[in-house]
């Protein structure tokens, strides 16, 4: 049977160590000046009054390691102290013992032993009088409140502000890891948001560069190559516009002007413009791009009522990335985008490609389109799908997005 290996015991504290030095050679001072509290109350030898002072010196070495151990020294030091004449070091020390037993013992001791204290005086008070028919009794009642509950209760209140301290730092830490967490998530999905935007504003303009660019070198056609070398500029030249937008919106911009054109989003008003550059750069793969805008909801002059931004602006980038996908991987024939909203109901977004079965795309991609669709329409609450679907003899890949609209639609 393996036996329990032995703790050591806690040394004393340096304070304490300092507390019962100069208690002892502050009692030997007095004691050697003959300077007594009282006569003792039998012939006891004059060397038990050291001995009182010598325990009770090592109950300060014990006041915050054991404080229960070091008041119970104390207390038969103090017995003994006072039977033999007693010194007021003596006391001093017993008082500190004392206050240390609340502050440094464990809560059941801090609750008691004020108790305790309480009790003794009220008990040397009362019974000296009952017995005495003294008056001056009281005294007595009083000299132990002062050396007993006085000190009892100091430490009570040290405690209870200490605790309040620790419990305050505590908090503050707790708060400061909590701001650092958020400010960690916030980083997080701030990178998110700008890698989302950076892939769905220029994957598209590099998908139609690296298309007519292959174009251009399999076909030997000047026409063609001229053609293609136009698309390849027109989209390079939009790709750096979305780029200087999307560097305005990453850094603190103190122009007013670059202000309010880092701030302009893409609204589904600009679908015209998306499927007429999607028609530009997929003429050489044989797509044709259709917009179907189903949209009920009108202002007064005919047109679209206007939808929350969110909701705007995440309907324009399904239809941006799923365009570009259609691009890199449909097969000849037409692509579909449609547009549905009825007042009070979600808006729903829909694009329909053919299939393209081929072993690879027309331009390399990240693959992070999907995801990134996926992730729009999570943080507003939506639904999306994605996949082939088999429309009567022909396949296609359809693209679907519910987008809730809980904002109160806004008129232009």
């Amino acid at each position: 049977m393996t036996a329990r290996p032995r703790t050591a015991p806690a040394r004393p504290h340096r304070d304490d160590l300092r507390i019962a030095v100069c208690g002892l050679l502050g009692g030997l001072l007095v004691w050697a000046l003959g300077l007594r509290n009282n006569e003792p109350m039998a012939d006891l030898p004059d060397w038990l009054v050291l001995l009182a002072l010598a325990a009770m010196s090592a109950a300060e070495l014990l006041r915050r390691s054991a404080p229960r151990t070091a008041l119970a020294t104390a207390t038969a030091a103090l017995t003994l102290d006072v039977c033999t004449g007693g010194l007021i070091i003596t006391i001093v020390m017993f008082t500190d013992v004392v206050y240390a037993a609340v502050l440094y013992g464990s809560p059941a001791t801090a609750r008691r032993l004020p108790v305790i204290t309480v009790l003794l005086t009220v008990a040397a008070t009362v019974v000296p009088v009952a017995v005495l028919r003294d008056p001056r009794a009281l005294l007595l009642g009083i000299g132990v409140g002062v050396l007993t509950a006085a000190p009892a209760f100091t430490g009570v209140i040290i405690r209870e502000h200490r605790d309040a301290a620790r419990a305050a730092r505590l908090e503050a830490e707790q708060t400061a890891l909590l701001a650092e967490m958020d400010r960690t998530q916030a980083v997080v999905a701030e990178r998110a948001r700008m890698a989302r935007e950076l892939h769905d504003m220029v994957a598209n303009h590099l998908s139609a560069i690296a298309i007519h660019s292959t174009a251009a070198q399999s076909i030997d056609d000047p026409a063609a190559t001229r053609e293609a070398l136009g698309v390849i500029r027109e989209n390079s030249v939009q790709g750096l516009a979305e780029m200087r937008r999307l560097i305005g919106l990453l850094r603190d911009a103190k122009d007013p002007g670059a202000t309010a054109e880092a701030q302009a989003t893409p609204t589904l008003d600009g679908l015209d413009a998306l499927l007429g550059q999607a028609r530009t750069n997929g003429a050489s793969s044989g797509l044709t791009f259709t917009l179907q805008d189903d949209r009920q909801d009108t202002r007064a002059d005919g047109g679209a009522a206007r939808l929350p931004a969110p909701v705007e602006l995440a309907a324009y980038r399904i239809v941006q990335e799923s365009l570009t996908n259609a691009l890199k991987h449909a097969a000849p024939g037409e692509v579909t985008v449609r547009i549905a909203h009825v007042p009070g109901g979600p808006l729903t977004v829909s694009v329909t490609s053919p299939f393209g079965d081929r072993p690879g795309p027309r331009a390399p991609g990240s693959g992070a389109g999907l995801v990134g669709m996926r992730e729009r329409i999570a943080l507003l609450g939506g639904a999306f799908e994605a996949g082939p679907e088999n429309a009567g003899d022909r396949k296609t890949w359809r693209v679907r997005a519910t987008l809730p609209v809980r904002e109160e639609e806004e008129e232009r």
